[in-house]
């Protein structure tokens, strides 16, 4: 098997591919087409506009983009995204502009939320932001939880999201993020179990378990978890409601890079193999570099994709 993998983050979506070299060279046209296109395809937009924003957080393209097109709600939607980028990578790095880039972001959320009321993408952007502010001083960082035995977090953020986007991948995926970036690894999970009782069938949702196993591995490498019971019983029910049965929406290369390493890890590498085939060329860096005891997560993907083939090869 050719050991090259295309690491985009646009994964199988060859337009969003194209939009994004666009960004890249400074060129914003495809990127309204695209959006506008996408329209009300909740899931896809929201996984389009997060591969957008982290093109565009780079330069000043939107701006030009403003300078064209001032009122256009895509781009509110966008700049908000890109302004949530701009100020976790400002945190991260101690920038002393951090406190103030969070406030511009906190407004350019609030800003699209008016001007796209019905768009989920912004309570997206702002569950992420959300992790700026772990004491949730900020009245939308709180709510009541639905559930007795779930303990606080961003819930308001989260029931707005659910009103337009009840099953909103990116949204629940932030809303763990939420308590890891905390070391609150337990709400995770208690989150994840209750969550995983209301999503359907074909909900990539069916595939979070997957992430908080390589959470826990990175947090204590143990190879043996892989073919644990409850590592299995996670990958069974991803590879059963979510690969074999009817996507809900379009497979992210992620999502499928995480299947695919819990097959193979759990040593059921002909079904890995069926994974690999649907990725094609593509790959994902997560999980493998979490994951990868040389730290050398491209050659660990290549050779569980070798093992996978010749596995598939020999049935």
């Amino acid at each position: 098997m050719d050991d090259d993998v295309v690491f985009h983050p646009a994964g199988l979506d060859a337009k969003l591919r194209g939009a994004v070299a666009d960004l890249q060279a400074g060129r914003w046209m495809s990127t309204r087409e695209l959006l506008a296109r996408t329209g009300a395809d909740w899931p896809l937009r929201t996984a389009r506009s997060q591969v957008l924003a982290s093109a565009a957080a780079r330069s000043d393209v939107l701006d030009h983009w403003a300078c064209e097109d001032p009122g256009s709600t895509d781009l509110a939607v966008l700049r908000a995204r890109v302004a949530v980028l701009r100020a976790l990578a400002a945190e991260r790095s101690r920038h002393r502009q951090a406190g103030p880039m969070h406030g511009k972001a906190r407004d350019a959320c609030w800003h699209a939320t008016r001007i796209a009321p019905d768009d989920p993408v912004p309570w997206v952007a702002m569950l992420e932001l959300a992790v700026l502010d772990p004491r949730q001083a900020l009245q939308e960082h709180g709510g009541d939880p639905p559930d007795v035995m779930l303990l606080d977090g961003p819930w308001w953020l989260l029931s707005q999201l659910q009103r337009r986007d009840p099953y909103s991948r990116e949204g629940h995926h932030r809303m763990l993020r939420w308590w890891l970036s905390q070391g609150r690894s337990g709400f995770g999970h208690e989150f994840v179990s209750w969550l995983l009782n209301h999503a359907p069938a074909g909900s990539p949702l069916q595939l979070l378990p997957l992430y908080l196993h390589v959470e826990r591995y990175r947090n204590g490498p143990r190879f043996s978890q892989w073919v644990e019971d409850r590592c299995a019983r996670d990958a069974e029910r991803a590879w059963e409601q979510w690969f074999l049965g009817r996507a809900s929406e379009e497979r992210s290369v992620v999502d499928l890079s995480h299947l695919a390493h819990a097959l193979w890890a759990g040593n059921r590498k002909v079904q890995a193999a069926r994974v690999f085939d649907v990725l094609g060329p593509f790959g994902s860096p997560q999980p493998w570099e979490s994951v990868a005891a040389s730290g050398d997560g491209h050659a660990l993907l290549v050779d569980a994709r070798r093992q996978a083939a010749r596995a598939a090869a020999r049935t």
